[in-house]
């Protein structure tokens, strides 16, 4: 196989998209000392309070057994605690501490440059498209999945729309801000 048709397979597409997506999340969010998946993780915790980790991982599709130690930064850096579940007290449940908040706040306008600046050489046309081709094989490709990784998704909203997620009805997040690539859960 020729080098070129290497640098033309989605797969090292995807993988070098990936590289440049977490050198631009590192390069903006390093004076927050937050990762994208702790970012994720904390966005998680705020929309589901009281969620604990199994169902936190297929929230943010990222491996249960890994998430335990992002969990355990964030608790060091005192961003969520824990706390036992009523019903079975091996189950530790989540919740963003005060200070995660203002995590969340504080670091929104470096996650929306980090955004901006993935699609920045696209046209803004192509962009659009980008992201909804994107959310379409993301989708789609979500059963192949082991179920640990499978990103929960609200499919009745994935199937009328695969372009931008939904939000608000006011097009803002419970934190006045416009959602950064993701669902907003209507309420």
């Amino acid at each position: 196989m020729a080098m070129d048709e290497l640098y033309a397979k989605p797969g090292h597409l995807l993988r070098r998209a990936q590289q440049i997506s977490t050198a631009l999340f590192t390069e903006e969010c390093a004076v927050h000392d937050l990762t994208s998946v702790q970012y994720a993780a904390l966005v998680a915790i705020d929309e589901t309070p009281g969620v604990d980790a199994t169902r936190l991982s297929g929230l943010i599709a990222f491996d249960r057994s890994t998430l335990g130690g992002v969990i355990e930064r964030l608790e060091a850096k005192d961003l969520i605690y824990r706390r036992p579940s009523d019903g079975d007290k091996r189950i530790k449940l989540l919740y963003l501490s005060p200070a995660g908040r203002e995590m969340l706040v504080t670091v929104t306008a470096a996650v929306e440059r980090v955004q901006d600046r993935i699609l920045e050489p696209l046209r803004p046309a192509d962009r659009k498209t980008f992201i909804q081709l994107l959310t379409q094989l993301v989708n789609l490709h979500n059963d192949t999945l082991p179920s640990s990784l499978r990103l929960v998704v609200d499919r009745e909203a994935a199937a009328e729309d695969t372009g931008a997620p939904p939000a608000a009805a006011d097009g803002t997040t419970k934190r006045g801000k416009a959602a950064a690539g993701r669902k907003v859960k209507r309420r």
